[in-house]
């Protein structure tokens, strides 16, 4: 019987195959009592477990490390970053501790029970994409719970009926149904034969569709219980474009989807032609096509698709995450450099960091008593530069310095008023005189704002 179960739109593209489905390994947790005795043990074998994980992601940064670009999408390293983070979370594993040693559950149980508690307070909190991020917690404690009951990776490759592993060139295509896939987990795709993925869970702001449209995988994730709906060996579609997933379909459904699935790749390979051709209007009109981009590795993939420059680089990501501790002036300087070399001579507009209202920065322990709402229209982007002159002066010599290597575009945020031009022209000034008091070579700026 063909069912047809809906999810969320993230990746382009159909992928067609048979299933290969991978069940949740928390939906298996044994659960038992230990003895007072074994309370040590138990620890121990959550610690293990811990630190496979913790060294399986170092082993897999370090395949990232090795790999192109355009194998290895920049999203995955900052993902990883965050699951290294999550597993070293006193709130986690002092959590377990307690379920291990006052209620005597197993370390399986345990970690289970306190990933319950932590996904209760993501769901309480108010905005959906820190909402989201509970995900990253459940990955996290899949890894573990694999790690403990001995289970391999859901997207190795599944084995022959002889034992082995089935080989890329096997002529036989299959798409990944699991509850939900880790950004580790992604990275193994391009080496794997499947051809598409569907989740349970999962939103167009998960870490999982953030990576499977920087891969360009066919993809559905939030399609809710599909890993229970769908068997083994079943005939699946994955319409990345639809957010539909189309089970058993019939032979007319099937050579429809065939169908649109060879004019996708067609159409894929005609724009590819067309990538370096100049885009210009029927009257002669040239139009520039450039690329927004917030990692500097981000720029090989904005030269692969013929971007004429970068219109928007937006260097939050250095500020973010890093519990007040601001980035220096060489940190930036080699952000910065890597992405104008990266464009090859190409337009590179740098925007000076946009953070307050739906961007906070993490504030140090010293002003964490200083948090308070801050209204889009508040202290952010520009006027929060200017309040941190320090701190805008490393910028602007790290962008200076950049401009060195290529051309650079200035792009001032949230400008609102003539003094805040003035200011900023003046800061420049003195970045440009403090640079040359060091004898520290920098370039031209083109400068522009964004005014709102």
């Amino acid at each position: 019987m063909t069912i047809s179960i809906h999810g969320f739109t993230v990746s382009r593209g159909v992928a067609i195959g048979r299933a290969v489905v991978v069940a949740s390994s928390r939906l298996d947790v044994a659960h038992y009592l230990i003895k007072p005795e074994q309370i040590d043990a138990e620890i121990e074998r959550l610690r293990n477990a811990r630190n496979a994980v913790i060294d399986e992601i170092g082993r897999v940064q370090q395949q990232l490390a090795a790999m192109a670009t355009t194998d290895a999408p920049p999203e995955l390293a900052a993902l990883l970053d965050v699951h290294l983070l999550m597993l070293q979370d006193e709130t986690l594993t002092n959590g377990v501790k307690h379920w291990i040693t006052e209620r005597h559950y197993n370390a399986e149980w345990a970690l289970s029970t306190q990933l319950e508690v932590i996904v209760r307070q993501f769901e309480e909190m108010e905005d959906p994409y820190l909402r989201e991020r509970k995900a990253d917690l459940e990955q996290v404690v899949e890894r573990m719970l694999r790690v403990m009951r001995g289970v391999a990776s859901p997207v190795a490759a599944p084995a022959t009926a002889q034992g082995g592993p089935l080989a890329p060139s096997a002529d036989v295509p299959l798409v990944l149904v699991a509850h939900d896939l880790s950004p580790a987990d992604m990275l193994q795709f391009k080496q794997s034969v499947f051809a598409g993925f569907v989740t349970d869970v999962g939103g167009k702001t998960s870490h999982t569709a953030i990576v499977a449209r920087s891969m360009d995988i066919p993809a559905v994730v939030g399609a809710r219980s599909a890993s229970q709906l769908i068997r083994q060996d079943d005939w699946v579609i994955i319409d990345g474009d639809a957010g539909v997933v189309v089970v058993e379909p019939s032979p007319v459904v099937l050579a429809e989807y065939g169908f649109k699935q060879r004019q996708g790749e067609l159409e894929r390979e005609r724009l590819a032609r067309l990538r370096n051709t100049p885009a210009v209007t029927l009257d002669g009109q040239q139009i520039e096509l450039l690329a927004n981009i917030e990692q500097p590795e981000d720029a090989a993939a904005a030269l692969k698709a013929g971007a004429a420059g970068v219109g928007l680089f937006r260097t939050e990501f250095l500020f973010m995450g890093r519990n007040g501790r601001l980035p220096d002036e060489q940190e930036q300087y080699e952000a910065y450099r890597r992405a104008v070399e990266g464009m090859q001579g190409r337009p590179v507009t740098i925007r000076t960091v946009d953070v307050g209202a739906d961007k906070p920065l993490d504030r140090s322990p010293a002003r964490a008593g200083e948090e308070h709402l801050n209204p889009a229209l508040g202290l952010r982007a520009i006027r929060w530069s200017l309040a941190e002159p320090a701190m805008f002066l490393v910028q602007l010599r790290a962008v200076l310095r950049a401009a060195a290597h290529g051309p650079v575009h200035l792009l001032i945020p949230m400008l609102a008023h003539a003094s805040e031009i003035r200011q900023t022209l003046a800061l420049l000034d003195k970045a440009r005189q403090q640079l040359d008091e060091r004898g520290v070579a920098y370039g031209p700026l083109r400068l522009g704002a964004m005014i709102e």
